[in-house]
């Protein structure tokens, strides 16, 4: 099994790789050229899900995006087809940054152009504002003149649980305007990004998610986007039922610092490791039984310069091999770190730059030691 990313590519066509009774609510904001249809909060139904009203009111929002000019095997002048959705009334839409870039790591490059259709029928060219390839995430802006927006809620990820029901809207094999509707059958998921860093946090599900679905809202009951669609785990280059989606408290942050600057910054420590349970630690006789586990550390990075050690001795234990002897990571700035994606996750709240402390088992010793962050490269780091 591998993930794919659900937007298209292609050289001679475009291939795509709460509501109210259905009745749309909306606050109508007019100017001299431009209509914005202002959402207005709603709970879900009484009886529960309602796709049919999630698509009648949060369709609108929803955009194919088309890219030309992009780099592809054989091919400098390829096209690519993906789905978005309106953000604000200034006409701002977020995407995929995939959808909008070929390549990978330093390699990533911006299409030649960009055009958003709308539902509508309107078709108008857009700017690549910015991309943030970590959490694969891009930030457009188009004309308003003379169109009708209607931006669709950013909802958060805080208070998700496994089983609920869940919407997806997008051009999946460039058909426009497509809804599938599922459940979350995961969270707290890592997806590969456009760099040789993981997206952490993704929401996984079984909703329908195919080529040309990547850029387009995730939905819950109430019309909030929970989400980007991003990628679908197949073994045929098809939608097989495990679709994921960039969470929407990391399309925020993402989008907050592409307005600001063009591109997002990463903290970054400098190191692999992996997750401590029980076994393992009874195995290596590890002091704790849940933190991070340092296996290498990037030569002249942040971590090496603070004199964090890694492993060496490479044992197999259960599925997999490790690196014995590095230190173990149990908290950042008094945040503890216990799961997979912790440590990532808490770095998240900080900026290249910032001094933080760690508490760090090394053998018998506890130790705290200080750390400058740097920042987060689109390559993968040589270890040491």
């Amino acid at each position: 099994m591998k993930a794919r990313m659900a937007g298209g590519l292609a050289a001679a066509a475009l291939l795509a790789a709460g509501c109210g009774g259905g009745q749309t609510k909306t606050r109508t904001v007019q100017s001299t050229t431009t209509k914005v249809e202002v959402l207005q909060q709603a709970g879900e139904r009484e009886g529960g899900f309602d796709p049919r009203g999630i698509y009648e009111r949060e369709s609108p929002g929803v955009v194919t995006v088309i890219a030309t000019g992009l780099s592809a095997p054989g091919n400098s002048d390829a096209a690519g087809l993906g789905s978005g959705f309106v953000i604000s009334g200034d006409g701002e839409i977020a995407t995929n940054a995939h959808v909008v870039t070929s390549g990978e790591g330093a390699g990533i490059r911006k299409a030649s152009s960009v055009f958003v259709r709308f539902a509508d029928g309107n078709q108008v060219p857009a700017e690549v504002k910015g991309f943030d390839p970590f959490a694969d995430v891009a930030l457009l802006k188009i004309d308003t003149k003379g169109l009708t927006l209607r931006p669709l809620p950013l909802g958060s990820t805080k208070d998700l649980h496994v089983g609920a029901p869940v919407a997806a809207i997008g051009s999946p094999f460039a058909e426009d305007q497509s809804l599938s509707v599922g459940v979350i059958s995961g969270l707290d998921r890592s997806i590969e990004s456009l760099t040789g860093f993981a997206t952490t946090g993704a929401i996984q599900t079984d909703a329908a998610i195919n080529h040309g679905n990547s850029g387009g809202p995730l939905l819950d009951g109430r019309g909030r986007v929970l989400g980007i669609n991003a990628q679908i785990q197949t073994s045929t280059g098809d939608g097989s039922g495990v679709g994921f989606a960039v969470p929407a408290d990391v399309v925020r942050r993402s989008l907050a610092q592409l307005r600001r600057d063009g591109r997002a910054h990463y903290a970054y420590l400098g190191v692999s490791h992996v997750a401590v349970y029980p076994q393992l630690a009874q195995r290596f006789d590890l002091p704790v039984d849940a933190g991070a586990w340092v296996q290498d550390v990037t030569v002249d990075g942040p971590a090496a310069r603070a004199h964090l050690h890694e492993g060496d001795e490479q044992v197999r234990f259960q599925d997999r091999a490790y690196r014995v002897g590095g230190d173990v990571i149990t908290a950042v700035q008094g945040k503890t770190v216990r799961d997979e994606n912790d440590l990532a996750n808490v770095l998240l709240d900080h900026k290249p730059g910032d001094v933080v402390v760690l508490d760090v088992r090394r053998s018998d010793k506890r130790l705290r030691v200080r750390v400058k962050l740097g920042e987060r490269p689109l390559d993968s780091p040589r270890r040491g």
